[in-house]
């Protein structure tokens, strides 16, 4: 059920909400929503139905969404990965079906006509994105659209990458992006959100959901870490690569970036988000 005490996460506005918060929240009206999936390579959900409007979160090619009102260009919309709830160009949104069959593996891949590499390419997909596959010409997999993208990008949906630590590997250096869930661009919970995603594991969107949804909690101090640690602090997450070693997407680097834990330690206490919070420890069930 809806987590009514997070708006990020609520459906809900003081003219419509959805039907199931009848009776929770008021509103003036109630609908169920309707479907829909996004059909473009990435596009920003916005607080507001503006062009202007700040950025939450990115969608990506695949996801699944609840579509509560088209107006104007915006569809409101509820994220079904995440739950997240704002404004998507309307535009960026098709049918649910067919259901996506894989998911891109590469940082990024292009999009081709045919399948040959020489042919210009029509566009393009980040890592994490989500494709109908519905068979095969060559080296390339025939996608539900006509375009056809190099099937050594791309691998079924049921096949993860467990070490969701070396994909934030394969990211060093993407810039910062405020919002950014996609391979152009990332910030500190987005990188954390979409390594997870690679292993299987879902995860919520912004950093405090994360540290207080996401694995165990270790005891208090910066010993004893390992690979695949989360250390938050309030309003940031990164990830350890070993006992010493974390990897982040951060304003100081504008970029995925790799250092000592103490140097990150004492960089961030000193000129942002204060003292590490908490220590999570994921475990070997969490992506079942």
């Amino acid at each position: 059920m809806t987590d009514i005490t997070d708006p990020r996460l609520t459906p809900a506005r003081a003219d419509l909400a959805d039907i199931r918060l009848r009776g929770r929240i008021a509103a003036d009206r109630y609908v169920a929503g309707e479907a829909r999936r996004v059909v473009v390579p990435s596009s920003p959900l916005r607080r507001a139905p503006r062009f202007d409007a700040a950025v939450d979160t990115e969608a990506v090619m695949g996801d699944a969404v609840t579509l509560y009102e088209a107006e104007e260009g915006f569809a409101w919309v509820r994220l079904g990965h995440d739950g997240y709830v704002g404004y998507l160009a309307e535009a960026a949104l098709g049918p649910v079906d067919p259901a996506p069959t894989h998911r891109i593996t590469a940082l990024r891949t292009f999009l081709y006509p045919g399948p040959d590499l020489k042919l210009p390419a029509t566009g393009y997909l980040t890592l994490g994105a989500r494709v109908a596959v519905v068979g095969q010409a060559g080296e390339y997999l025939r996608l539900a659209t006509g375009d056809h993208v190099f099937a050594g990008h791309g691998a079924a949906l049921g096949r993860t990458e467990p070490d969701f630590a070396g994909t934030a590997e394969r990211l060093v250096g993407t810039p910062y992006l405020w919002g950014g869930r996609t391979s152009l661009g990332l910030d500190c919970s987005g990188l954390v959100q979409l390594c997870l995603a690679a292993a299987g594991i879902a995860a919520p969107r912004d950093a405090d959901q994360q540290e207080r949804s996401l694995g165990e909690k270790r005891p208090p101090g910066l010993d004893g870490l390992r690979r695949g640690d989360l250390v938050f602090w309030r309003g940031h997450v990164g990830l350890m690569l070993d006992a010493v070693r974390l990897i982040h997407a951060n304003g100081f680097h504008m970029a995925v970036a790799v250092e000592p834990l103490a140097e990150a330690v004492a960089r961030i206490r000193e000129k942002s988000y204060g003292p590490v919070t908490a220590i999570r420890r994921l475990t070997p069930s969490a992506a079942s």
